[in-house]
């Protein structure tokens, strides 16, 4: 499928059936610890960047050919700012008439500024935000975003869609080492969360490899200090574990690229789904980079495969690797 994948495990959505509703790499934050690489160019433009009939088709055919149990919310979340999608409100609607099933949207919430935007998210149960910084100088280093979305603006929306909101409000705050983890910089996180009142304040680490090399997940010590500042609603959110469901898919290997331009999976997560799936494993990843359709990319001495066209730079990387090997960094 082009635009359903999954559904995936996540540690606070069950198993999540995913929806893509813009291309690769479609976004206004260029964020240092983004699972997909740089975003290049940055965009801030809401346009309808694929039918919206055809994103529903995929749904229902997805809802159709999993079992009742084998979804536990629908989530709109992809290659870039799902927001970006200008019929994002419509394809909530649709999706609520046809299943009963909780919908959620992850959003950096860069456009909840504008009025049409926070319409559209309004019939979503839940919403994930980001902040992950309450100063305009670290949001620049840490976010990168387009220059019409400033703080000021970021939270401004989220203050706005905050009001008029009935469902669950969860903001995620991502924790890299030596940046927003010092008792500093999470004042001022926790001085911006205590204007927008969130249900739940999710803290994440960038297990997953990211943009830049030299982005680390704070420590222990970190986690800790993050939770005494935030406040009792703040809880760690670490990675999920299970097993990535292709069972509906009509071609194993479409479904395994789909889940990887979107969720890059250790080496080890791959191995166990197409082991699960009886396939030869190694063929399988042979051919998934041979072919150009998978690449992988090492970070915290650890092999994570992913999707064609991301742009991870002075990665140790290869498209054509054979699985297993191992190559030597490029870094100086």
């Amino acid at each position: 499928m082009k635009y359903v994948f999954g559904p995936v495990p996540s540690r606070r959505l069950g198993q999540s059936l995913g929806i893509d509703t813009i291309p690769l790499k479609t976004c206004n934050w260029n964020c240092v610890y983004c699972q997909l690489g740089r975003s290049v160019p940055l965009t801030n433009q809401r346009q309808e960047y694929y039918p919206r009939e055809k994103i529903l088709l995929e749904i229902r055919q997805a809802l159709e050919a999993h079992t009742a149990g084998g979804i536990d919310w629908i989530t709109f979340v992809g290659s870039g700012e799902p927001t970006l999608h200008s019929g994002l409100g419509w394809l909530i609607q649709e999706v609520k008439g046809l299943t009963d099933l909780p919908v959620a949207v992850i959003t950096n919430g860069s456009t909840l500024y504008q009025q049409d935007v926070r319409s559209d998210l309004g019939a979503a149960d839940a919403v994930l935000p980001t902040l992950d910084a309450g100063k305009p100088w670290l949001y620049q280093k840490i976010n990168r975003p387009h220059p019409e979305i400033t703080l000021e603006r970021l939270l401004e929306g989220m203050r706005a869609f905050r009001d008029g909101y009935a469902g669950q409000l969860w903001v995620e705050v991502m924790l890299v080492c030596g940046l927003n983890d010092t008792e500093i910089a999470l004042t001022d996180i926790a001085a911006a969360l205590q204007t927008i009142q969130p249900d739940e304040i999710h803290l994440n680490l960038p297990t997953r490899p990211p943009a830049e090399t030299w982005v680390r997940p704070t420590d222990d010590a970190g986690l800790l200090r993050a939770q005494a500042i935030l406040g009792a609603t703040a809880r760690v959110v670490h990675p999920a574990s299970g097993s990535f469901d292709v069972s509906g898919a009509a071609d194993l290997n479409e479904a395994i690229v789909g889940i990887l331009t979107r969720h890059p999976m250790r080496e080890d997560e791959l191995i166990r789904t197409l082991d699960e799936s009886h396939q030869d494993v190694h063929q399988a990843l042979s051919r998934l980079a041979s072919s150009g359709r998978a690449q992988v990319v090492e970070r915290y001495g650890v092999r994570f495969w992913g999707g064609p066209g991301t742009v991870f730079p002075d990665e140790t990387h290869s498209q054509r690797t054979s699985p297993g090997s191992s190559r030597k960094s490029n870094r100086k």
